[in-house]
């Protein structure tokens, strides 16, 4: 990989970490494109190279993931996991967890618990979609980095 490449891409990885994070107010592309030191569309355009998905489909699947976590591991209400997040509206919020994960946020959070009450340890139970979601966004990365 050259060398230009490879601060693209550390660039952009650092773009996706920025995205990640949980903050009181959510990075926008743009403010994320200038991190990676790109132009907004040259940014989005890289990113879905990169990781498959435009990075609002990204930052979207973040905040889901973490909702996941928090609703499974706290007693915080929906709207205060919905407000964490970083999303603003309940209404909204609901409809996309439920067609993202296949059931609103009070089952998941339901099923997650009685599921964590069997055998194996709740930590690891909870955080098994989370390392199967990395395994295979890691697989499908790597696959599509250039060979040196």
């Amino acid at each position: 990989m050259s060398a230009g490449r490879a601060a693209a891409f550390r660039r952009l990885c650092r773009a996706s970490d920025l995205l990640r994070a949980p903050r009181d107010r959510p990075v926008s592309v743009r403010e994320a494109a200038a991190a990676a030191g790109m132009s907004p569309f040259h940014f989005i355009r890289r990113f879905r190279a990169l990781f498959g998905e435009t990075p609002r489909q990204f930052l979207i699947r973040a905040r889901i993931d973490r909702a996941k976590v928090l609703l499974a591991s706290s007693d915080r209400s929906v709207t205060d996991v919905c407000l964490e997040v970083g999303f603003t509206s309940l209404g909204s919020f609901s409809d996309l967890f439920a067609r993202r994960v296949g059931v609103a946020p009070s089952v998941y959070r339901r099923r997650v618990r009685a599921r964590a009450g069997g055998a194996a340890p709740g930590c690891l139970t909870l955080m098994a979609p989370a390392f199967a979601t990395f395994e295979k966004r890691g697989r499908a990365v790597a696959g599509r980095l250039p060979r040196s």
